[in-house]
């Protein structure tokens, strides 16, 4: 749009009560000396208050061009979904007495739920013509976003912990500084033969990250409390040319698009060590006590919740591809269309693959047509997949613990099991029709297969004595790694309608439904290697049981959307319904799987037009406040750590509950 624009103000909060989790009222001493609790109704919170303001306003750029501008700027606060920690935080005294600051001590000393972030956005889009057969286009944003994340929380007499410099315990949080850009330029030619379209495209990402509230164990009393743990720096350039025409074959029923490409890749991937006090492991024991600076023991290295990337984790790596591809399509018949397309590419690191595409249209009657394709397809792991190395708190069995994420071609991946990684191959299939017998209803249905050969994924989380042994001196005490684990197969259909009714009195309501049926399945495990048979390792495989579970039935097999919107005069309202399917928090402890049943989450939105230009909407996600179950109640063995977080993160629907908003919208 070369003219005009819009601006709003949108301002909401989750208002929300936590299903099945009681507030805390007050905390004492039971007759045995113990901690108990008094607990009263269902907690009620709000919180997560989020602003965002919005602008876009098209310019005109001569007399045949245009310049959009879009701004955005989104301030959301913390929403914490953890439930009050049971846990003796202090040591007790000589006695065996509870320390008196049990009973004052803040026990929601987790969060668990959204962090805070800032976000701001700026987006241009501009084209131009040059002539009357050839148009220039060009796009550039840039986008950046500060948030913080809590991690688990250490208390006082943790081993993790020194109390002269947190008396209380405390929460380690990570902060995360991400600046995104891009930009594209090109020019598109309309020739009485050729059309063409030559671009070139530049963009990058940068993640720093800083730990705050922490400190390094091993470091002991003197140990700072902040910590820059180091960046990611990913960028990629990318050179595009296409061209295409129409062909009188003679034998076709219409002329034959025929159109060709071009392309070429450069990527990048950099990881900068963070300071060396959030790495290095210093000479102090466990709680910062003074050890034997030879034989140790020495407290856990680096900043806590997330040790600085190492020297040895960082690097710069690139690598380039290039690409050609031919694609043709005719109607061989009256009613039906055939597409065929081949795309040859050659990449650096991992040689070359030939990939295909046919797809069938055929046209039954005006209102209803068949459409099949088959095709091939190939997919190189990226370069954060092969290099990036990370040591964090990851739960395991309801349990937390500090796993390191290694490199597939690292020391400690290879002496693990580990072959490297190489391409995905997939091969597809759909098949499936459209009905549209008036212009007010639509139906589609697709069915689907895709089959992928050396899919790339997360190993186990592997521990054990040898482990261990192997991750001394590293931080963590299991490791994973990313792998060509896993042939795997994804059916499914989806059906899709919309249907518009048209009214004299009540105006106009626009139905529509979507239908989603959905399942994964691993048809084959890559053996075990024989480095983990009998070698110390609690497991038989670098992909199995949790893994397994967690690939085929964690995301729900079923998704239902239903949604209307009705218009009249200068009302508008939008009523949607979802419902997810059933899904599983896998463990390898049967007592502590988790069954999350299947739920409706419905949303509301109203919107009233006060004048041509100024608009008012009221709404709310999620309008009827449905949490899933609370892990406690579905489970047989509740951990502590179950308890304080109440929810499963592999809910489909999340576990913030009902979020109400406000929204001004001009327009001009």
């Amino acid at each position: 749009a070369s003219e005009g624009g819009e601006v709003s103000a949108t301002y909401g909060a989750n208002v929300t009560t936590m299903d099945g989790v009681p507030n805390l009222e007050g905390v004492s001493a039971d007759a045995d000396g113990n901690l108990a609790f008094n607990t009263g109704s269902d907690r009620e919170l709000t919180d997560g208050q989020t602003f965002t303001l919005r602008g876009n306003m098209g310019f005109e750029w001569g007399d045949d061009g245009f310049v959009n501008v879009s701004a955005e700027y989104r301030d959301r606060g913390e929403s914490n979904r953890s439930d009050f920690d049971t846990r003796e935080n202090y040591a007790r005294d000589a006695d065996g007495n509870l320390d008196e600051r049990e009973f004052t001590v803040n026990r929601y000393n987790h969060v668990y739920g959204n962090g805070e972030v800032e976000d701001y956005a700026l987006f241009v889009n501009a084209g131009k013509a040059i002539n009357d057969s050839i148009e220039f286009y060009g796009t550039a944003g840039f986008s950046s976003r500060d948030s913080i994340g809590g991690g688990f929380y250490r208390r006082a007499s943790d081993s993790r912990n020194i109390t002269s410099i947190y008396p209380d315990g405390f929460l380690p949080s990570i902060q995360t500084d991400i600046q995104d850009m891009s930009v594209l330029g090109g020019i598109k030619g309309y020739g009485d033969v050729w059309n063409y379209d030559l671009s070139v495209t530049h963009g990058g990402n940068a993640l720093e990250y800083s730990v705050v509230n922490s400190l390094n164990t091993s470091l002991g009393p003197t140990s700072q409390t902040s910590f820059n743990a180091g960046e990611l720096e990913y960028n990629t350039t990318i050179i595009n040319a296409d061209a295409s025409r129409l062909v009188d074959t003679g034998y076709f029923y219409s002329e034959m698009n025929f159109a060709m490409g071009a392309e070429y890749r450069h990527e990048s991937y950099e990881i900068t060590a963070g300071e060396e006090n959030s790495y290095i492991q210093g000479t102090f024991g466990p709680g910062g006590v003074v050890t034997d600076p030879v034989d140790g023991p020495f407290g856990s290295a680096g900043s806590q919740v997330f040790p600085g990337f190492t020297p040895e984790s960082a690097g710069e790596n690139t690598r380039h591809n290039y690409s050609f591809y031919v694609d043709v399509e005719a109607d061989v018949l009256e009613n039906w269309n055939v597409a065929v397309a081949g795309r040859y590419e050659d990449y650096s690191d991992f040689g070359s693959t030939f990939n295909w595409k046919m797809s069938h249209r055929v046209t039954i009657t005006d209102a209803l047509a068949l459409r099949a394709s088959v095709s091939t397809g190939f997919r190189a792991p990226s370069l954060q997949q092969q290099h990036f190395t990370s040591i964090a708190t990851v739960f395991v069995d309801g349990e937390p613990t500090e796993t390191g994420t290694f490199a597939a071609s690292s020391d400690v991946a290879q002496a693990l099991g580990s072959p490297g990684l190489d391409a995905e191959e997939s091969d597809n299939y759909s098949a499936g029709f459209t009905y549209s017998p008036t212009a007010n209803f639509n139906l589609t249905v697709d069915f689907y297969r895709i089959d992928i050969d050396d899919r790339i994924v997360l190993s186990n989380n592997l521990s054990g004595d040898a482990i261990e042994a192997l991750l001394e001196g590293t931080g963590a005490n299991q490791a994973r790694f990313f792998l060509n684990a896993i042939n795997s197969r994804t059916e499914g259909v989806d059906i899709v309608s919309t249907y518009t009714l048209n009214t004299a009195d009540f105006g106009a309501f626009n139905f529509n439904a979507g239908i989603n049926f959905n399942d994964n399945e691993v048809t084959d495990i890559l053996e075990a290697p024989e480095v983990l048979q009998g070698a110390g390792f609690d497991q038989s495989n670098l992909f199995d049981d949790v893994e397994l579970r967690r690939f085929e039935t964690s995301s729900p097999d079923s998704k239902v959307n239903l949604g209307v919107t009705w218009s009249y005069d200068r009302y508008n309202a939008t009523l949607r319904t979802t419902r997810y399917g059933e899904v599983e928090d896998p463990s390898s402890i049967e007592a502590r799987n988790e069954i999350i049943p299947s739920e409706w989450i419905t949303d509301l939105d109203v919107r009233v037009a006060l004048t041509d230009n100024l608009a008012v909407s009221v709404g709310a996600n999620n309008i009827f406040d449905v949490y899933p179950e609370a892990t406690r109640d579905l489970v047989d063995d509740v951990t502590t750590f179950s308890m304080i977080f109440p929810y499963s993160g592999f809910s489909p629907y999340g576990f913030t509950g009902r979020y109400v908003y406000g929204k001004v919208t001009y327009s001009f």
